[in-house]
């Protein structure tokens, strides 16, 4: 066990293990990244480390200290998340976290409180949270983890650490599917794919409910042409009911519409994330000039962010398909 066994983010690991062994850890970190890239695995293994009864700058995974940690009963070791049946981290969460952090440590060690997903925090809960990251509580430590840190108060942001996480490697997470997993080279391959370099978004997939999901998208964005603002208003309708489906359209959007970019400059498939998809690419109802595929991609990344922020999830995607078809 240890740091070794994380795959990639080699380079927030070595600026978390620098910071540790110089004795200058932050007050506060930002892990900032796609989901499922291991975000919270790092944090808990930033955790571990610091509370770790035998490892040094590492962790062993099997000490009590490590195995409290892993288990969610350290005393010092807090993690923060949306409860069950509600919708956002509360201020009453995030105030019970400020008292804890003032208290002395049971361990001796560091007191440690991650908040996960932190965009989940309402707007009086970030506030709250702002008295604690200018006046941190001595031998304390908070661990901010988010896809996005466009939901977060830029005052909160300018306290924090910020370490960026990345997709993984594609080969990385096919190389774990098949020999974690046991699922054949093949298929491993095309979740690699789909899951854009996250292994938690590679292992959550369910292989034919994407497919069908994918399929209904596909003929929503290939409706999209232009002039076709009656296309638009009811992909737009459909699409709006739910807003984890509302979400999950528009990560997978930003995926075709990626794929759509480098087949008009390069015509390279390498990269392709719809590896299954190539006839589609390449049909010519698919394409666009790369300028308006590039505002396309960029106008689908705000969409999902607003969604996120809980604006009006039938306006923001008619916005965004109305500038799709109308070439803006």
């Amino acid at each position: 066990m240890g740091f070794s066994e994380i795959i990639g983010q080699q380079r927030s690991l070595e600026i978390l293990r620098l910071a540790m062994g110089n004795g200058r850890l932050h007050h506060a970190y930002l892990l900032v990244g796609p989901e499922g890239v291991g975000k919270r695995r790092v944090a808990f293994a930033l955790a571990k480390a610091l509370h770790c009864d035998e490892a040094v700058n590492d962790f062993c995974g099997r000490c009590a200290a490590c195995v409290r940690i892993a288990n969610g009963n350290h005393p010092d070791v807090r993690l923060v998340e949306v409860i069950a049946g509600k919708k956002e981290i509360s201020i009453q969460q995030v105030r019970e976290i400020e008292r804890e952090l003032n208290f002395r440590s049971f361990s001796g060690k560091t007191k440690i409180a991650i908040i996960d997903p932190a965009t989940s925090m309402n707007l009086s809960a970030q506030n709250a949270l702002l008295k604690t990251l200018e006046e941190p509580p001595q031998d304390s430590l908070l661990i901010l983890v988010a896809a996005n840190a466009g939901g977060l108060l830029p005052t909160l942001r300018s306290r924090c650490l910020r370490l960026p996480f990345g997709p993984l490697a594609r080969d990385a997470v096919a190389a774990f599917l098949i020999t974690n997993k046991g699922i054949d080279k093949e298929e491993a391959r095309f979740l690699a794919a789909v899951s854009m370099g996250s292994l938690g978004a590679a292992l959550r997939l369910d292989k034919e409910e994407f497919l069908e999901r994918r399929r209904s998208w596909v003929e929503k964005v290939s409706s999209l042409t232009s002039g076709n603002f009656r296309a638009a208003s009811e992909a737009a309708e459909a699409i709006s009911s739910n807003k984890e489906e509302a979400l999950q359209f528009l990560e997978w959007a930003e995926t075709w519409y990626r794929d759509l970019m480098i087949h008009a400059v390069t015509a390279n498939f390498a990269e392709t994330v719809n590896v299954d998809l190539l006839a589609q690419i390449q049909s010519p109802s698919a394409q666009r000039e790369v300028e308006q595929l590039l505002l396309t991609f960029a106008q689908t990344a705000r969409a999902a962010g607003r969604i996120q922020r809980n604006l009006n999830r039938r306006m923001v995607l008619e916005s965004l398909f109305f500038n799709v078809v109308g070439g803006r």
